[in-house]
């Protein structure tokens, strides 16, 4: 079994220039994707971490990337590190002029020995 505690990273796109108030948002949205999947798969298990975290202090760290072609390269490295990780595309309805627009992701949550090589080279935002 892993030692550390488990945690949620959300890696947030520092160029699009959002109101602090929508980053809020986006990542929130994006930390709630992982969940609203889990419990709408009929008899779904969560694993050992994800139990960990959701009965426990439900840590998050926040950092930057600056740019569309970061944010998907760390989807990459987390999909190929077989971490989950969910992509939030804003709809647009309220900045970007209507055009879906990727603004962040949340990797995990898992272990930190799974998700420190994915997002551990990044600032903090």
């Amino acid at each position: 079994m892993e030692s550390s505690e488990p945690k949620q990273v959300i890696v947030m796109r520092r160029d699009l220039g959002m109101r602090r108030g929508k980053e809020i948002a986006q990542g929130a949205h994006a930390a709630m994707i992982w969940l609203s999947l889990r419990i709408r798969q009929p008899g779904y298990a969560f694993t050992e971490a994800e139990r960990r975290w959701l009965e426990g202090p439900f840590t998050k760290v926040c950092v930057r990337v600056d740019s569309e072609e970061e944010l998907l390269a760390v989807v990459d490295r987390a999909r190929a590190a077989g971490v989950l990780v969910q992509l939030c595309v804003d709809a647009g309805r309220t900045e970007f002029h209507g055009i879906p627009t990727p603004t962040c992701c949340a990797v995990g949550p898992d272990f930190a020995e799974r998700i420190d090589p994915i997002t551990g080279g990044l600032k903090l935002l």
